[in-house]
Formats: C-alpha cells, structure tokens, sequence
C-alpha cells in the first residue's frame, strides 16, 4: 500500500487489511479442510461406496451464523466510514474540480485562481466538488484513499486533510477516451506560510521574473495539451504548434486563415469555431480554466515555436 498522506488513510487500509486476512483465514482453512477430507475419504478399493451424507445442525449454524456476523460487521464498519467520507467538515476549504478530456483544472472561487494542480495546506481539511465537462471521469489520489466519480451535469463531493507538506499523485481511474492514460496531475501539500505566498502570487504561476513564453510552456506541459499537440510536427490527435504562429491555415470547410493572436486565442477559448482540415473537433473548450495571463503565455509560447520551419497551411500543423 502506498504511505497514508490523510487523516482519512488509516480507517480505509484497517477495512482493507481486516477484509484481506479475513479472506487469507477462511481460504486457508477451506482448501486446508479441502486437503484432508480428499486423502481421509479417497476410494480406497474397487466396489466401495462412500457413507450417507446426515444433516448436522450445530455445523449449519455456525457456517450460516458467523460469516452472518462478518458480514454485517464489515457493511457497518464500511457505512460509517463512507459517512464520515462523504459529510465535509464546515470549516473546510472549498475548491472547484473541473475535469475534461484529458485534464483536471482547479479553482479557487474566493481567490480568483485556476490551477492545473491541486495546491491545499497541511492540517486543514479541504472540500473539493466536482463536475466534468464531457465523459464520466474518476479522480483518485491513492496516498489519501480518496476516490470519487467526476460526472457531467451533476456535482460529487469529496474531502480530506493532508497530514504534511508533500505531493502526491492524482490519477484518472474511468477509462474516458484515447489519452486517459495521460490525464494526470498533483497534489502539492504546503505549509501554512507557503500556502498564503502561493495564494497572494495567484496560485505562483507569475511569481519572479520568467518569461512570458517559458510561462507558457510551463502552462503547455501541465495543462496536458502536449498529450494532443506537438511541438516538433509529429501529427497527433490535435495539429501540431511547430511553425504554425504567423502561417496560413487551411480549414475544414475550405477556407484559410492566418495563425496571429486573435486565431489562437479563439482556437482556446472556442475550439469547434474554426476546425483544421484533417482533423477532428475534439478538443474541449478552456473557457473558464484559464485567466487572461494563461492565454497570453500560451500564445506567446507558440510564437517561441514559429522558428522553425511552418507546417502551416497543409493540414499537418
């Protein structure tokens, strides 16, 4: 089992482990009764007939009314913990989960921050609620023992307290198109202090002096779109970024347009406006998940690419 990042951990592995070695226990004894019934019963010469089978009711009851027991024992062990899961603290911090093919997007209603990541403090507990844009996804961090579906049209809510600062894996666990394999991100556990600077920097993205377009790729590599577009022409699910910035783009219905600001912000914020010939219109929209900066680093990162020789105007960029 992975390290217990949550308060939650523990009660969740004390069900699990109780149910493993209850099961370890009873498979041993069966096959072990199994064992020695088959050698103390074996046919041991020609014509023999084996005994009459009489009822037993002392041996009925005790295999009818002990896993009777266990069984009841374990729903309720597993109800109240569910219960305890599924009703949030009220001082909780509440976080918006949005998850779309192939990412998650984390917002902070109070603060006014989108974040690819999950950034929480340590020793508070935090009430995600989530919702899903397209399919039915699953979000799962297995350090904390949390999971939950993420559904369309619909609101899940989960919570948990991190114990320390650390990070911790978040996985996709509803297989939900061609890159599910790729929909992941982190939970970045911070102090209290560290927690506060992240919040006043507007979730750190434009701390310091980075340039715009190396913040971009940052946004490119973290927001998952290199699952679906390359940088270096290799054709993917999405046309590829190399060389597209200031070219000519032929489109799906036969017309062209040129790649400058205004087209690749629309191609963000409004995928399905203009769609490229060859290609099909999956991409989901970003509108909402991305601040104004976020768009503006992106599209300076795609300027950064422009270098190199364009692809544009042939249907493989």
């Amino acid at each position: 089992m992975p390290p217990r990042a949550s308060t939650v951990a523990e009660g969740v592995d004390n069900v699990f482990y109780f149910i493993y070695y209850l099961s370890v226990f009873f498979f041993v004894v069966i096959v072990a009764l199994m064992v020695v019934f088959a050698v103390k019963y074996r046919k041991r010469s020609e014509g023999q007939r084996s005994s009459p089978i009489k009822g037993h009711l002392g041996l009925e009851l005790l295999w009818s009314v002990v896993p009777a027991f266990l069984l009841v024992a374990i729903f309720l062990w597993g109800f109240f913990g569910f219960m305890d899961l599924s009703v949030p603290p009220d001082d909780a911090l509440d976080i918006r989960v949005t998850a779309q093919q192939w990412s998650w997007n984390f917002s902070y209603p109070r603060d006014g921050i989108n974040s690819p990541d999950l950034v929480v403090p340590a020793g508070r507990p935090v009430k995600l609620t989530m919702s899903s844009n397209d399919v039915i996804h699953s979000f799962f961090v297995p350090d904390f023992r949390v999971k939950r579906d993420v559904l369309p049209n619909r609101y899940t809510v989960l919570w948990f307290e991190a114990i320390e600062p650390g990070e911790h894996n978040i996985f996709c666990t509803e297989y939900c198109g061609t890159s599910h394999a790729q929909m992941l991100a982190k939970v970045k556990v911070l102090d209290a202090a560290a927690y506060q600077e992240w919040i006043q920097t507007g979730g750190g993205q434009f701390a310091g002096d980075m340039p715009m377009h190396e913040i971009g790729k940052s946004i490119f590599t973290k927001r998952g779109c290199i699952a679906c577009h390359s940088v270096d022409g290799t054709r993917l699910i999405g046309p590829s970024l190399k060389g597209v910035y200031g070219h000519e783009v032929q489109l799906a219905d036969g017309s062209t347009v040129k790649a400058d600001d205004n087209y690749l912000r629309e191609s963000i914020m409004d995928p399905a406006t203009r769609i490229v010939t060859g290609y099909q219109p999956v991409m989901p929209t970003y509108r909402g998940m991305l601040a104004d900066k976020e768009v503006d680093a992106l599209i300076e990162y795609v300027k950064s690419l422009a270098g190199t020789e364009a692809a544009a105007g042939t249907g493989e960029h």
